[in-house]
């Protein structure tokens, strides 16, 4: 059963995060601190999105796909230092937005484009109180940058590069486990993180050339993982993250507020709940289904979505200390209200692929 667990759960999980709340691509992993002995993990992804929409007064004027297809690439190592000390590491591909309104369309803000990146450097411990109670803690360095280009009507009136800002945040839980069961309950905090970006282009609002810096919070988020053995080989697992986007809103330095590139009316709660099922010692498959809830407000013009519901197979080849795991995912992305409410994007989706290949040593 205990094989079962790691490989069961990690087939699950094997895409990432093909659509999450806010720009998201990933939660730090925690997975690997609860592998035994020493370990290693890499991890890829890859996501191809589909998301166009259109205005509610012409639908016959529509932005064309504006969602571009994304890799991740993650990274994991544990190592025990006692019987009940862990000590692990994780780079972590945390957020992006890839965004490309079509400059061939009549959409008003056509020729608009994004690229944000974000990632998470986190160190981990973990103490083991018994084999049922543990705690694990640590800090978090993250760290995020990008270019922004604003168009109205074809002609673009804003251009920044964004320098690459790091600050420190942690996170701290708790976890239970009755192993003869392969149950495992665990909760985590992540903190939120603060950044001052550095704006460097062109503008109209500037007269030309400037460089000038804003704030964005990154949101503190609030994770529950769970799973347990339900029958003979058979495990069932799931989540819960809420994350406190209402705290994130990213301006351009003149267009302030009033125009902002990123920003939220909503918090986010995603769920998801899975079956894994082990066919013999050396293969086991999962399938599981997520859901984040459709808010219906209107969201940020560089993130066109809201909600989603996904479903999620995968599988875990295991050969002596080493465990490969691929899996793919469906997203079906809720409807959404942009441009100040004036379109909608409806009908969208993306599908996600994805591989973890682990060592114990």
């Amino acid at each position: 059963m205990k094989r079962l667990l790691l490989a069961a759960g990690t087939a699950a999980l094997a895409t990432g995060s093909a659509q999450a709340g806010g720009f998201e691509r990933s939660s730090v992993p925690l997975g690997f601190m609860f592998e035994k002995g020493n370990y290693v993990e890499l991890t890829y992804g890859y996501v191809t999105p589909d998301v166009a929409g259109a205005l509610k007064s012409n639908p016959a004027v529509t932005t064309g796909d504006v969602a571009k297809s994304y890799s991740t690439v993650g990274f994991a190592i544990k190592t025990d230092l006692s019987p009940k000390f862990s000590l692990g590491l994780t780079i972590d591909p945390s957020f992006g937005a890839d965004i490309d309104y079509p400059a061939g369309s009549l959409y008003p803000i056509r020729g608009s484009n994004a690229k944000l990146r974000g990632d998470t450097v986190a160190l981990i411990g973990r103490y083991k109180f018994s084999d049922a109670i543990s705690v694990h803690g640590g800090v978090r360095s993250v760290g995020i940058g990008g270019n922004v280009s604003l168009a109205n009507g074809g002609t673009t009136f804003y251009s920044a590069s964004v320098t690459n800002d790091r600050d420190i945040g942690y996170l701290i839980g708790f976890a239970y486990e009755k192993p003869e069961i392969a149950l495992r309950v665990a909760l985590t905090y992540a903190s939120s993180t603060k950044h001052d970006l550095l704006h460097t282009g062109v503008s109209v609002f500037a007269g030309g050339a400037f460089s000038a810096s804003t704030e964005v919070e990154l949101p503190q988020s609030l994770t529950l993982d769970f799973q347990s053995g339900v029958a003979k080989d058979t495990l069932v697992f799931g989540s819960i993250r809420w994350v406190d986007w209402t705290a994130t809103t990213l301006v351009s330095p003149f267009a302030g507020t009033a125009n902002p590139l990123v920003d939220y009316d909503d918090d986010t709660i995603s769920y998801s709940i899975g079956v894994g099922r082990k066919f013999s010692d050396a293969f086991a498959g999962a399938i599981s289904i997520g859901y984040e809830k459709t808010h219906g407000g209107i969201v940020g013009n560089l993130g066109p979505t809201d909600g989603y519901k996904s479903i999620q197979v995968g599988g875990t080849y295991t050969h002596e200390n080493m465990k490969i795991s691929a899996g793919v995912r469906y997203v079906d992305i809720g409807n959404a209200n942009a441009l100040g409410g004036a379109s909608s994007f409806s009908g969208n989706h993306a599908v996600g692929v994805g591989m973890k290949v682990g060592y114990s040593f």
